[in-house]
């Protein structure tokens, strides 16, 4: 019975999601005049940025006519790029793409870019001179036909009023493609979809209430909740929301884990608001200086535009009030969507738009769970079937528990499901979680503790470079373990985990030594790692310290006492905060990152540095973007030694500062 409902789900769940377009940019051109000069090297410019590019004489495929596969590239494309050169208009072939492309762009919502090759803009719009001449040619070629004509001539009136880019006489041509991909690339960015999820289960029935809440068509400002319980799918519905209407505001942004950034990164608020900034005005070089300036730019900025903004997983009063403070912060028109675990938020903060997010029904749960276990939407006949609803009872109707338990169980012969599935009766959510991180092997769970205490948020590379170097865990395939077990993902090289298991991950490490920090495997509370440094309760259990300091004033003391207790700390990186004391203790084989910190003169000199080379402290040290020197050195004293340590089979490179007399420390530097 469950199986047949699935069914029914199966074909209406997936139209809850736009379908992703074949191609980024289309490029309209007269190949006789610009192929195999100027369309040649836009092409090959766009395809070198990754932008996936249609060009007529390579993208056909075969068996295929012309004219329909050109229509189809058109409508699948995000953005056409129209250029006009003197030919241009003598081709009923690029009138009438021209004619489509405008079309898509009032039917799809598509962004037209035109580029004015060597030809003047008025010259299109008013069909003068070359122009002029090509379509009183067609006129007489299409006499029978003039209805055509006419929507030619319309076409090329309405593209060439758009703003788009011209190549002046005394400019070079390799500036103006420069220009124009610069241009496009920024275009592509803003119009890409958020990545939602592999299986949208369930989507349509939630985005299709939401949109009713948020009602474009009134011109008001409104402000939407989304509320319901961790990993019930509250983000996903955002972002399946905020992907079918951002086209039609004037500016756009989705802040992703606001809680989380407001904790851990530098300047927490502040940075969030230059993101929403910079995100909607499209301004990369935008700062902001402090909370209260940026909340007074947001309101200033945006008071007049029309925008969509999404704040998600807001768990604070002051996140609202510094981020999205009232209506009257954004122009007529804007819609603003928050979603929270705590409704009393929303509430408090006069938004009475509130959608609960509710947990799966039983067929949508069998639905979602069968793509996990099967990579289908219903399970095999046979036993399969009732393991399969036992499966989803256990899970609660909950998505992320349905996806791990899914991906856990896929593969599995019946014995291993019935051994699993006995071993879930009387769990709560967290413990049946806890299920899929228990099979893992050893390594695999270190990497996963790793991400979870450590490196949530973080590029792919840089973890895995980081483990590499600090234990050998085999970090490349820890993480494709953990992502078929859909235990963390992947998106645009960014390691994601859902909060749910953030926290099973933390807490696991929590419980290897509730009431002391300093016997645990992992430090990532600055206020835990103070506490060891401080009382040095360090062991030899600690494997890594990451800690992000609230600000720069906070003290690290580095002692041999507190350091020779840690011999197996691997990793050592610290966010702001000021760090003091002998840095010679440090342990060998250390992996050390200090980014945005104020060092303090150690009073060494420059044989204490030629000692911690031969220790082969290893150190990753990115310059900061302000290039500030040292604390407390003038200019006169600073001088770059850089040298080249082994460790094991990588070469990195280690930064230092030595002063001409005795203070010295590692370059300060920006977290990457």
């Amino acid at each position: 019975m469950l199986a047949s409902m699935a069914n029914q789900r199966a074909s209406s769940s997936s139209a809850a999601f736009p379908k992703s377009r074949e191609y980024q940019v289309f490029l309209s051109f007269s190949g006789e005049d610009t192929r195999h000069i100027f369309t040649d090297h836009l092409y090959s410019d766009l395809c070198k940025q990754g932008i996936y590019t249609f060009r007529d004489d390579d993208d056909l495929r075969r068996g295929e006519e012309i004219s329909r596969a050109l229509l189809t590239a058109i409508e699948e494309s995000k953005i056409s790029v129209v250029v006009f050169s003197k030919h241009y208009a003598f081709s009923n072939w690029c009138l009438d793409e021209l004619v489509k492309i405008l079309d898509c762009q009032e039917s799809k919502q598509q962004q037209v870019i035109p580029v004015f090759y060597k030809v003047n803009p008025s010259d299109v719009r008013n069909q003068r001179g070359s122009f002029g001449d090509a379509l009183a040619y067609m006129e007489c070629k299409y006499k029978e036909n003039m209805q055509k004509v006419n929507k030619w001539r319309a076409a090329l009136s309405q593209v060439a009023s758009l703003s788009g880019f011209t190549l002046d006489e005394h400019e070079s041509e390799s500036k103006f493609m420069q220009n124009i991909i610069e241009g496009i690339s920024q275009q592509v960015i803003d119009r890409t979809y958020l990545y939602v999820t592999e299986y949208p289960v369930r989507m349509c029935h939630p985005v299709e209430n939401i949109l009713k809440l948020l009602d474009l068509g009134e011109k008001d400002v409104r402000m939407a909740g989304l509320w319901g319980t961790g990993g019930i799918g509250k983000t996903t519905i955002a972002k399946a929301v905020y992907n079918s209407i951002a086209h039609e505001f004037e500016g756009s942004c989705f802040l992703e884990s606001v809680r989380e950034c407001s904790i851990w990164r530098r300047r927490g608020l502040a940075k969030l608001q230059e993101n929403l900034l910079s995100e909607i005005l499209r301004d990369r070089n935008l700062e902001v200086a402090n909370v209260h300036k940026g909340a007074t730019m947001i309101k200033h900025r945006l008071s007049c535009r029309k925008v969509l903004l999404v704040l998600d997983d807001v768990d604070d009063m002051d996140q609202l009030h510094k981020l999205v403070g009232a209506c009257d912060w954004f122009g007529v028109g804007s819609r603003i969507i928050i979603t929270t675990r705590d409704k009393q938020l929303l509430t408090a903060h006069c938004v009475n738009l509130i959608y609960e997010v509710k947990i799966l029904d039983d067929p949508e749960a069998l639905e979602l769970f069968c793509w996990h276990a099967f990579k289908r939407s219903e399970p095999p006949l046979g036993d399969y079937v009732k393991f399969a609803e036992r499966a989803i009872r256990y899970a609660q109707g909950l998505p992320l528990a349905l996806e791990v338990l899914g991906s856990y169980l896929y593969g599995g012969s019946i014995d291993k499901w019935e051994a699993a599935l006995d071993g879930f009766k009387s769990r709560k959510i967290q413990d049946v979680l806890k299920i899929s991180y228990d099979a893992l092997d050893y390594i695999v769970k270190e990497v996963f503790l790793d991400i979870a205490c450590f490196f949530k948020g973080k590029s792919r590379r840089d973890v895995t470079e980081i483990l590499l170097v600090a234990g050998g865990l085999n970090p490349m395939y820890s993480i494709e373990v953990l992502i078929e077990k859909a235990l963390i993902s992947v998106e645009g090289n960014q390691i994601l985990m859902h909060n749910l298991l953030e926290e099973m991950g933390k807490d696991i490490v929590r419980q290897e030594s509730p009431g002391e920090p300093g016997q645990r495997s992992r430090l990532w509370f600055h206020e835990d790692v103070y506490h060891v440094f401080a009382n040095n309760t360090g062991t030899n259990r600690i494997r890594g310290i990451v800690a992000n300091f609230p600000n720069q004033d906070d003290k690290i003391c580095l002692n041999l006492k507190s350091f020779s207790t840690m011999k197996n700390l691997k990793i050592f990186i610290i966010r702001n905060g000021c760090i003091s004391g002998d840095i010679g203790c440090l342990p060998r084989s250390l992996l050390l990152r200090w980014n945005r910190c104020h060092l303090q003169p150690f009073n060494r000199n420059k044989e204490r540095g030629e000692r911690l080379k031969a220790k082969k402290a290893s150190a990753i040290a990115a310059k900061d973007k302000g290039r500030r020197l040292l604390h407390e050195c003038t200019e006169k004293q600073k001088v770059v030694m850089k040298s080249r340590l082994e460790q094991g089979r990588l070469n990195l490179l280690m930064e230092w500062r030595f002063g001409l007399e005795e203070d010295y420390g590692p370059t300060v530097g920006d977290d990457q």
